[in-house]
């Protein structure tokens, strides 16, 4: 059964630590998963209240911003959860929902998967695709000065889990390496069908950033 109150107190908390992010993973960022995330759960049999509070803690404190570290997401909504008097075994289910969704995570052998993370984790993927995916890239590649595209820096398609963190490639390179193979990672019939729109644009897009770098449009 969900609590507004307690997803409302959440969602407070949120918007204030989150004062000042990154503009890719800022508040704005939580609230379209938090509504991905409902759009999906309508049509799923979960644990709504999981889902919204997975949805909206799950990059309360990203690695990517934090030297790397992985446990400090899980470990900062379980601090924020139990504040609120949260039953440990949904405090234990969303900090693994957080630990396991991201794209990174992939790259290790799967230990955790239940229903209410394929939903946040296509929530958080739409996200990552389509225009706003696009200009979520550019901002994070931005962000830390790389290079819009360089076509002598092929992407690298086959790397590991280190290489993939500390990447300092072209934006551009991450389509391939990531944007472009979250369609086919989708869990839900939502998901999948939200995917393929935005997937589409993509691939329009990149034709016509290359018409234009190219000088031929």
């Amino acid at each position: 059964m969900n609590n507004p109150h307690l997803i409302s107190q959440t969602a407070n908390y949120v918007r204030t630590t989150l004062q000042g992010a990154e503009a890719g993973h800022d508040w704005w960022h939580i609230n379209r998963v938090w509504n991905n995330a409902k759009l999906i759960g309508k049509t799923e049999r979960v644990d709504m209240l999981v889902v919204e509070l997975a949805a909206l803690l799950h990059d309360i404190a990203d690695s990517k911003f934090h030297n790397g570290d992985e446990e400090i997401g899980p470990r900062t909504a379980g601090d924020f959860l139990k504040t609120l008097s949260v039953d440990d075994e949904v405090i234990t289910h969303i900090q693994n929902i957080i630990r396991h969704m991201s794209f990174k995570a992939g790259f290790d052998a799967k230990s955790f998967q239940s229903a209410e993370m394929d939903v946040v984790q296509d929530a958080d993927r739409l996200d990552a695709i389509g225009a706003i995916g696009i200009a979520r890239a550019f901002t994070y590649g931005g962000f830390k000065n790389r290079e819009l595209y360089n076509p002598d820096i092929p992407p690298n398609l086959n790397m590991s889990k280190e290489e993939y963190k500390n990447t300092t490639a072209p934006t551009i390179n991450h389509f391939y390496e990531k944007l472009l193979l979250l369609k086919d990672k989708m869990n839900t019939a939502t998901g999948k069908h939200i995917a393929q729109q935005r997937h589409d644009f993509m691939l329009q897009y990149l034709d016509q950033f290359y018409g234009e770098w190219n000088g031929e449009r």
